[in-house]
């Protein structure tokens, strides 16, 4: 059983949704993005996504652009990334690192090579916005082999003859994006997510997570009473935006402690759901 999937089974269990939060490799810089990674655990992460930094990346708004900026600027490369992965591993073997990014970096490194490095580096599963599964065979096969996950997204336009495509040779988990457009620009309706999960759950055999949109407690509690886990990304690298562009030195700190209150805002949400269906 892979990390992604003892993880999902043990929240199950638990009945406690997943907390995933998503942060930029190397921003604002390598040194504060390493620190932030580190102590996500503790602040109550149960998967991470970290995010790839790449030049155009078209399936992001603004915030999440702008973190991959300042991660190239502060000279971030997949070396970097790999680095940041094996230091973190040092002192965590459990908590599930997704990567995130584009299939550009992977096709540039050579597919074989870059999962190969994947996997050794600590690496539990890929996110690859722009290969529809119809053309994700590249990478799944390579991926297979070394045990990492390539997780697929649906969308609120992915129809009942589209999503048996989508989750035919899915793993991990169900990314869905809740809101069409690009990341952090859109609010997300609970509602509308609900009435989703509750058809692709008909047809879905591995846990499904919610993303896009998600910016407060309380939409992630929201989220969290329905869905398998919670993603929140732009909220999160807006914050490590304002601490930087401020100066402050308690960056990490904040940072954490933001997590720390959208992971408190999943977990009891998923509990409380859970009292109230057995009254």
């Amino acid at each position: 059983m892979s990390r992604i999937a003892q993880r999902f089974a043990e929240l199950a269990a638990a009945h406690r949704a997943a907390f995933i939060p998503f942060v930029t490799a190397g921003d604002p810089d390598p040194g504060t993005s390493l620190d932030i990674l580190r102590r996500l655990p503790d602040a109550g992460a149960d998967l991470i996504e970290l995010g790839v930094p790449f030049s155009d990346p078209m399936a992001d708004g603004p915030a999440i652009q702008a973190s991959s900026q300042r991660a190239l600027k502060a000279g971030v490369t997949f070396e970097n990334v790999l680095e940041m992965v094996r230091a973190f591993r040092k002192a965590d073997t459990h908590t599930p690192l997704v990567l995130m990014g584009y299939f550009n970096p992977i096709h540039a490194r050579g597919v074989e090579h870059f999962v190969a490095e994947a996997a050794r580096a600590g690496v539990d599963g890929l996110i690859t916005v722009d290969l529809p599964p119809e053309e994700d065979e590249i990478l799944r096969t390579p991926s297979a082999l070394h045990g990492l996950d390539v997780i697929r997204l649906a969308t609120p336009t992915t129809d009942d003859a589209r999503l048996p495509v989508i989750l035919s040779g899915a793993h991990g988990f169900l990314y869905y994006v809740s809101v069409a457009g690009v990341t952090g620009t859109k609010s997300i309706s609970g509602e509308d997510v609900k009435r989703a999960l509750a058809r692709i759950k008909v047809h879905a055999q591995i846990p499904v997570a919610v993303g896009f949109g998600i910016r407060t407690q309380a939409e992630a509690a929201e989220i969290a009473r329905f869905a398998d886990g919670v993603v929140v990304g732009s909220a999160i690298v807006s914050r490590i935006a304002e601490l930087a562009a401020a100066g402050r030195k308690d960056l990490v700190d904040e940072v954490v402690e933001f997590c720390a209150s959208l992971a408190q805002s999943v977990h009891a949400a998923r509990a409380r759901n859970v009292v109230e269906m057995g009254r």
